[in-house]
């Protein structure tokens, strides 16, 4: 409550701020706006800020420290016989606090001291947020009166409110590259403990995949296989099936869309095709478990044909519909950015209109169509919902697309759900296939864009 009313005050003061800044510049140029080295509204942004920064400042770091420090002080006053474990013991006391201090019943009597730290810990939040509150609108009613007093007509308000605008995009533009960072670095650590137990030769090159592992030294025939070499197929068998579903309808359907069809039929089809991207891909998996796969079967048994319930075929050719979205739409704009003079020229030598999408039209789109057709790529080596429910779990080392295959990403999901040890070696091999798939998928967006800066074609 405390924090919500915080956030209140911060914002009718910032707004206040901003009226009373540009008053107050209006009033101190005496009317005359062109004694002003900024625009009144600067000077009101310019108060306005800060008013507001500082104080949303300090909301931040105390939202980000107060857990920690009320933990500390609430560990502090409980008897040695409760803190003095091992990291482990204190992790779950901790938890044991939380709980009862949210009103969580714990499913055992709780012991006294715990009741009353946690009884505490609801105290000293209580505390720290009335704190804060007091803080923070003392800190945005001080920033507002010291700004409003350094209005003068020679305040350069528009530089020092664009410096605070250069550094807020510096700052955004930081969280996006250290996010990235942070995800290299998360998996390559972990991928790294997983190779020192495992060589990342038979992890590459190795043809069986068993991950299972033994919990206990004396038991047999669960020592962990992890040759990837059968995921990496079933990966690649199943992409390709969809990228044969993908690229040629979405490349035809952006041809017609942006040569062909009318205005009034663009305007309906186009949003009509879009709507395949904004499906939930666990739907697209119940279409294939219950429809795509069936059909299948049946099919190949009239055939003659032996299918397995589970087929990579089912789960590509109705991944390949999901992705008809990123192939179409992404190519029917890039065409549609080909300047029409090049399509006169072509007409004005005698060109049919198909000789000109053909010979004109598609070699100069040419880069955006690769562009797009390596994003559906790796849209489809990342997909996970469809192949667990329409290609099976199996790691079978296979080029038939009628048999039940698995993905890399199939396997981090099983890998990482369940309640296990997180060092064993089958957990941590998850790491190293979601660095594999990453490495793979960074390859495919730097050709993509070598493609696109080698064979771009700039027009006036």
């Amino acid at each position: 409550m405390q924090l919500t009313v915080l956030l209140l005050v911060l914002a009718a003061l910032t707004a206040a701020g901003y009226l009373l800044g540009r008053s107050t510049a209006v009033g101190r140029a005496k009317g005359r706006l062109a004694a002003l080295h900024s625009v009144p509204a600067y000077h009101g942004l310019y108060v306005a800020l800060w008013a507001g920064l500082p104080a949303f400042l300090l909301f931040l770091v105390w939202t980000a420290a107060q857990g920690w420090i009320v933990m500390q002080l609430t560990l502090a006053a409980l008897p040695d016989r409760l803190t003095g474990v091992d990291a482990q013991a204190l992790s779950l006391l901790k938890a044991d606090i939380l709980n009862l201090a949210a009103g969580i019943n714990t499913g055992r009597k709780p012991d006294p001291a715990l009741l009353e730290a946690a009884a505490r810990h609801n105290r000293l939040m209580d505390l720290g947020q009335w704190m804060l509150l007091a803080l923070g609108a003392s800190a945005a009613t001080a920033g507002l009166l010291f700004a409003r007093n350094r209005i003068s007509t020679a305040l350069r308000a528009r530089n020092k409110v664009e410096r605070v605008a250069s550094v807020f995009l510096v700052v955004c533009s930081l969280v996006a590259i250290l996010t990235t960072v942070g995800i290299v670095l998360s998996l390559l650590f972990e991928a790294l403990r997983f190779f020192a137990a495992y060589p990342p030769l038979d992890f590459l090159f190795g043809l069986h995949w068993s991950p299972q592992t033994a919990i206990r030294a004396d038991q047999v025939g669960s020592s962990g296989s992890f040759g990837a070499i059968p995921l990496f197929a079933g990966t690649l068998l199943i992409t390709v099936i969809a990228m044969l579903v993908a690229a040629p309808i979405g490349l035809l359907s952006a041809i017609y869309l942006s040569e062909y069809a009318s205005r009034r039929v663009r305007g309906t089809l186009k949003p009509v095709l879009e709507i395949l991207a904004g499906i939930p891909t666990v739907v697209y998996g119940f279409f294939a478990a219950l429809t795509m796969a069936p059909f299948v079967r049946e099919v190949g048994t009239a055939l003659g044909l032996s299918v397995s319930s589970e087929s990579a075929l089912a789960a590509g050719v109705v991944m390949g519909v999901m992705i008809i979205p990123f192939v179409s739409s992404l190519s029917d704009d890039v065409i549609n950015a080909v300047p029409q003079s090049l399509r006169d020229g072509s007409y004005g030598l005698g060109a049919t209109k198909s000789e000109t999408i053909r010979q004109v039209v598609m070699p100069a789109a040419l880069p955006g169509i690769v562009a797009a057709v390596m994003l559906a790529v790796s849209r489809a080596i990342g997909e996970t919902m469809i192949v667990t429910m329409a290609a099976g779990l199996s790691a079978n080392l296979t080029a038939n697309p009628l048999q039940s295959v698995t993905t890399v990403t199939t396997q981090i999901a099983t890998l990482l759900v369940g309640d296990q040890e997180f060092d064993s070696p089958k957990t941590l091999s998850a790491f190293g296939l979601g660095l594999v798939l990453f490495i793979v998928t960074l390859a495919l967006n730097v050709a993509a864009l070598r493609v696109v800066q080698k064979y771009r074609e700039k027009y006036d």
